[in-house]
């Protein structure tokens, strides 16, 4: 995959995490590590408080990397994106689209409102939200500093 998180859809079947991309779908498992550190960044640089939750919660599974990272993504993507549906969760023009997604501990959870529908939160500038969302979308530093107006870089 070119950008691993590029119009993806995921969704949940019998208590496993599945993806679809390109019309094929696929089990995620510890072994796709683009896909698993593309939302772990995503969680991480947007949604810090859903990262640190779970992060906490899944402490305990720390020790093995791999496995910890994969929880989190699992999890992040059980209360956000199980529903198969044909808008992709993670898309260039969207960034991420949340769904409801139904769960019996709604409302009961330490974790709802915290991993389950996240509060978008950044450290960028209103000037710097539209080079990243033009750079994200895969356009070249010369194209985002065409449409915004911008110089780019000269190194010497």
């Amino acid at each position: 995959m070119d950008r691993p998180l590029t119009n993806i859809e995921f969704f949940s079947y019998e208590s496993e995490i599945w993806f679809c991309h390109n019309g094929v779908h696929i089990r995620l498992s510890e072994t796709h590590a683009e896909i698993i550190d593309g939302i772990i960044e995503l969680l991480s640089t947007f949604y810090p408080k859903a990262y640190r939750a779970l992060s906490k919660h899944y402490e305990a599974s720390s020790i093995n990397k791999r496995y910890f990272r994969f929880r989190i993504v699992s999890r992040f993507i059980r209360c956000n994106f199980a529903q198969l549906d044909n808008v992709p969760d993670i898309s260039t023009i969207s960034g991420c689209t949340f769904e409801f997604v139904p769960c019996p501990l709604r409302g009961e959870c330490a974790l709802d409102n915290i991993v389950c529908r996240p509060e978008f939160d950044h450290k960028m500038s209103a000037a710097e939200l539209p080079v990243m969302q033009l750079w994200y979308e895969g356009h070249p530093i010369e194209h985002i500093a065409d449409v915004l107006n911008l110089s780019t870089p000269h190194y010497s």
